[in-house]
């Protein structure tokens, strides 16, 4: 099993995302594996530019609002508008639906600060990682990958030309749209909010 070993940023935390129209997904070089392809995601219809970080993508898509609430609420948007860089798993809208009301409204709260930020944190990688670099390490480690979070592991799979991320508690969510560019990393969008272990 391949680990992902990316050096855990002290002190940084966060979650800012963006769905946008999916971007497309190269091959690594001299690599002839299936890469994740493009695909839809709700939301925007261009592509940011990379003159905008992480915050600002999120704050102009509103598939992304709830999102954004979130950031706000865990105290993390001058975090994710620092240098970074920051790789970002990012929760649509339509994933954060998938989350119990009573759940997210209580994450939502004041006193539930640290807990929101540790479920961010765990959507967030220190330095970039683009999606066709998930897909060579899966391949590398014979189908599966350890992707070291803030807060955490995911591990990758494929499923078909689609990666999958499954969580410290065995729950899944599929990469929906990958390798949307901020000044200060890199954003792929996925379809269900991912838990770190409790």
């Amino acid at each position: 099993m391949k680990k992902f070993n990316i050096a855990l940023v002290t002190g940084l935390s966060a979650l800012a995302l963006s769905a946008c129209s999916g971007s497309e997904t190269a091959a690594p070089s001299g690599d002839d594996t299936t890469t994740v392809e493009d695909m839809p995601v709700e939301g925007g219809d261009a592509m940011p530019t990379a003159e905008e970080n992480i915050v600002q993508i999120a704050q102009g898509n509103p598939a992304t609002s709830t999102l954004v609430a979130a950031v706000t609420a865990a105290g993390l948007g001058e975090t994710l508008s620092g240098t970074g860089p920051f790789t970002v798993f990012a929760p649509t809208n339509d994933a954060f639906g998938k989350v119990d009301k009573a759940t997210l409204d209580g994450l939502m709260k004041p006193e539930s600060k640290d807990a929101l930020g540790g479920i961010l944190k765990y959507h967030v990688v220190a330095g970039n990682v683009m999606a066709a670099d998930v897909v060579k390490m899966i391949t590398d480690g014979g189908g599966k990958a350890m992707i070291k979070t803030l807060n955490g592991e995911l591990t990758a799979t494929m499923d078909g030309d689609k990666v999958v991320l499954t969580d410290a508690n065995g729950g899944k969510s599929t990469i929906t749209g990958t390798d949307i560019k901020a000044s200060n990393g890199v954003i792929h969008t996925i379809d269900t909010v991912v838990m770190p272990k409790s």
